[in-house]
């Protein structure tokens, strides 16, 4: 049986040649295609596209870089590297995915907290 996946809901988006300067909030998931510089806030998902170019503060649920980012990543679940992402920057979070061909240079922490509370929330429904 195949995996059917459910589209991600999109609540923003910077196009190609549109460039911000500024802090975003964000509830739902964000794409950038364009160009930001600034301060990235949410408590869910961000993606940057192929075209897109950051030059931020990064702190979200996740990320996906496909596009460039400059500066630091913190992630309270994942961030994800793409072939064609090239980050510059320090990042943090529990799960680190770099594909091949992909461009990370920096500095780089799991955030144990997290994993160790998910560790502790499996401990707890096991034992009931």
């Amino acid at each position: 049986m195949n995996k059917v996946e459910t589209p991600m809901k999109i609540s923003g988006f910077i196009d190609r040649e549109t460039e911000i300067i500024g802090d975003i909030k964000f509830k739902e998931n964000f794409r950038i295609d364009g160009s930001l510089k600034g301060k990235i806030l949410s408590g869910n998902g961000l993606i940057i596209g192929e075209t897109g170019e950051v030059e931020a503060d990064i702190e979200v649920n996740s990320v996906a870089v496909n596009g460039r980012v400059k500066g630091s990543i913190r992630a309270k679940d994942r961030i994800e590297i793409f072939s064609k992402g090239r980050v510059i920057g320090s990042v943090t979070a529990p799960k680190l995915i770099i594909e091949e061909g992909a461009f990370f240079q920096g500095s780089c922490q799991m955030e144990m907290k997290s994993l160790e509370s998910k560790t502790r929330d499996n401990e707890i429904k096991t034992a009931r």
